[in-house]
């Protein structure tokens, strides 16, 4: 794969994401409902930061982001959900698609550094390190 390629397959992740997150920010249901209301809120709102970063490294690069839904469901490796989820299926859901990202951003490193871009590799190494909180912070939900 291309760096183009890479980070084309995160923005049409985090894309999906963002719109995975803002479903179950809407639909959670359950004694959990303001804490994971609030905190799929959270969520969204930092994949919507996430994708204009990427996008906008892109750019800078100059490589073309892809842009439209058609493209981010074509070239997503992770799904969209569309069955109803407990609380904590949501949770789960959320914590397979970060694990998925990680693993994707790691190997994403390794391309960006075989091209000589520290910057592209840096800004996946902050997004691992997010990520990685944010699925500690879930998981431990899970365990409650």
């Amino acid at each position: 794969m291309t760096i183009e390629q890479v980070i084309n397959q995160q923005i049409a992740n985090w894309n999906i994401l963002y719109t995975k997150l803002h479903r179950f920010h809407w639909y959670v249901k359950g004694p959990q409902f303001f804490t994971l209301h609030a905190k799929f809120e959270e969520l969204y709102e930092d994949a919507a930061t996430s994708m204009d970063e990427l996008a906008e490294q892109l750019l800078a690069s100059a490589g073309n982001p892809i842009s439209t839904l058609k493209e981010y469901l074509q070239f997503a490796t992770i799904e969209e959900t569309t069955e109803a989820l407990s609380a904590e299926e949501m949770v789960q859901v959320i914590v397979n698609d970060y694990s998925l990202i990680i693993d994707e951003l790691k190997a994403g490193m390794e391309v960006a550094e075989q091209n000589h871009d520290e910057v592209t590799s840096d800004m996946f190494l902050a997004l691992i390190g997010k990520l990685n909180k944010h699925n500690w912070m879930l998981k431990s939900f899970l365990q409650a």
